[in-house]
Order: structure tokens, then C-alpha cells, then sequence
């Protein structure tokens, strides 16, 4: 038997097309772990509501006339207590944005009952399952997406504009450049090595050295280290060791 949450939650769902509106109110009230199910058709009525009473999550459209759905959730990251922000979208292509203002989930169009109910079980457990002061990255598989934790990565490979994310369960696709992912995660111990690698400092197993050429050994990957950023690479790594001990 499924264990239900102590407190049903309540939400609030907002998209300007109503018959959209209409089935993602239904779906999420046939969720059990779901109370309350107010509507919205416009973002400025969903600030209305919200400064008439405390929501638990909302379930909002990015695409809408006037304030959308990008603009209505950095006002409620402002909030006092925010409620848990669910993207419900057909746009992928606003993936990063939303991570960029810590939505709990990102849902494509059109709605599957599943993966409605997958968003609401993140908000019940506090969105993400990651660490503290992790960060998190949307990556689409299958026309679904899902979060890779940071601390999950081992390392990244660039590809053109893209990055690939390796991790120990496969490997995803982000869009995003890896200068973006260096500057973003410098402070979490990783370290370009390359002009088309970013490696974990954490993740790594091994530093050899062979004629002169030093490459690292990464979750069973050895990568090649170039000239320019060994010595950086060597003082680094036994800084961060030092730090663990």
C-alpha cells in the first residue's frame, strides 16, 4: 500500500488555454496525495490567489501573454516561503531557464498521468533527492525530464555548443557550453583538463604519467590531460585530498 504524506498538498495550476488548464487540474486531483486544486488562466490572477492564501506547489505554463510563466516564477522564488514550482510546458527549450529559478520538476506536453504524478512525489519529498548545495541539470530522454545531480557527474565532454554529462548510469546531453558548466562548478571541486574536458576532482582514481603526457583515470575512463593544465591538475588534486582528510 502507498504511504500517503501526512498533509495533502495543495496546489495551484496555471495555463491561459483552458481546455490544457482543465485536464491538469483533473489529473492532479486524482492523485491522492493532492488536496486542494485551485485554476488560474493568467499569471496576474495567479499572484492574486497566491497573495490570498499559501499553496504548496504550482503548476504553471512558461508560454502565456503578458507575464509568463519564467516571469511569474522569479516573483515567487522572491516569496517569503515560496511554494514548489512545477513547469508544465511543450517547450524544451526552457529547461535551463527553469533550473536556473530551482523548479522542482519540468513536464512536457502533452501531459502523461505518470509523470504528473513522479512531479508530484518530488514536491512531497522536497523536490530534488539531492545533497545540500547540490546543484541540479534538465536533460530530456525520451521526451522526458529529468535532473542529474551534480555530485552524480564524473565528468563532462564538450560537443560543439552541447556538454555531455557523464555519470555512473550512463551519459546525458545538456545545452549548455562547457565553459558555462566550468565557470558554474569551479567551486565544487571541478577542474578543466582539457579543452573539451571537465573532470570531478572527486571522481578521480588515478594520475599517470607516461613520456611526458599525463592523463587521468575518471570513473574508468582515462582522459588526456593537456601540457597547459597538468600542473594545475597535480596542485588541485592533493589540495582537494588534503581537504577530505
Amino acid at each position: 500500500m502507498t504511504e500517503l504524506p501526512s498533509r495533502r498538498l495543495s496546489v495551484l495550476v496555471v495555463d491561459d488555454e483552458r481546455p490544457a488548464l482543465d485536464e491538469l487540474a483533473f489529473l492532479l486531483g486524482r492523485d491522492d496525495r493532492v488536496g486542494t486544486v485551485m485554476t488560474c488562466d493568467s499569471a496576474p490572477e495567479a499572484l492574486r490567489v497566491l497573495g490570498e492564501g499559501a499553496f504548496d506547489a504550482v503548476f504553471l505554463d512558461v508560454v502565456m501573454p503578458g507575464l509568463d510563466g519564467l516571469e511569474l516564477a522569479a516573483v515567487l522564488s522572491r516569496f517569503k516561503e515560496p511554494p514548489a514550482v512545477v513547469f508544465v510546458t511543450a517547450h524544451m527549450e526552457h529547461a535551463v531557464e527553469a533550473f536556473d529559478l530551482r523548479a522542482a520538476d519540468y513536464v512536457l506536453k502533452p501531459v502523461r498521468e505518470e509523470r504528473l504524478r513522479e512531479a508530484v512525489r518530488r514536491i512531497g519529498a522536497g523536490a530534488s533527492a539531492a545533497p545540500a548545495g547540490d546543484d541540479t541539470l534538465p536533460v530530456e530522454l525520451g521526451g522526458v525530464t529529468r535532473f542529474v545531480n551534480r555530485s552524480d557527474v564524473s565528468y563532462v565532454e564538450a560537443q560543439g555548443d552541447y556538454a555531455r554529462l557523464h555519470t555512473a548510469t550512463g551519459s546525458h546531453l545538456v545545452r549548455l557550453p562547457l565553459t558555462t558548466l566550468e565557470q558554474r562548478w569551479a567551486d565544487a571541486g571541478f577542474l578543466r583538463i582539457h579543452r573539451s574536458l571537465l573532470v570531478s576532482l572527486a571522481h578521480v582514481d588515478e594520475i599517470r604519467t607516461d613520456n611526458g603526457r599525463c592523463s587521468v583515470l575518471v570513473a574508468g575512463a582515462e582522459l588526456q590531460v593537456s601540457r597547459r593544465h597538468t600542473p594545475a591538475l597535480r596542485e588541485l588534486v592533493r589540495r582537494y585530498r588534503q581537504g577530505l582528510s
